[in-house]
């Protein structure tokens, strides 16, 4: 399988991980619609939400809401959008969910290297 997500959760292309378990990965979007913008993704290759099993989905939500909060702290973003697509609008047919932060104010999109360490101290507080 030539699936993108399957080497990045194997560490055979180099992210931005903001977090790691046995069951996930947290990463940086490389193209982020706003600064913050991240991705969860299962270290299993799941095609679509549609493959969850009960308890992925399930460490996959709870994930989102540590992330979240980690967002909110960090970097005060005024809203949060939390997307999966399916059929045509998934772009990689590897299931994963964004975390995309909204701003009031037009973001200019920070560099994701400045964001990544802006958020890095935290990787590992998250429970």
């Amino acid at each position: 399988m030539d699936c993108i997500f399957c080497k990045i959760s194997k560490n055979e292309i180099p992210s931005k991980t903001i977090y790691e378990d046995d069951l996930v990965k947290v990463f940086l979007d490389i193209n982020p619609i706003s600064s913050g913008h991240m991705l969860i993704i299962p270290k299993k290759h799941y095609s679509d939400f549609l493959e969850l099993d009960e308890k992925i989905n399930n460490h996959i939500h709870k994930i989102s809401k540590d992330i979240s909060n980690l967002l909110i702290k960090k970097l005060n973003p005024d809203g949060l959008r939390l997307i999966t697509n399916y059929g045509i609008n998934q772009d990689v047919k590897h299931y994963h969910l964004h975390i995309i932060p909204s701003y009031k104010a037009k973001d200019n999109i920070s560099n994701v290297d400045d964001i990544f360490n802006k958020l890095i101290k935290w990787k590992n507080s998250l429970s």
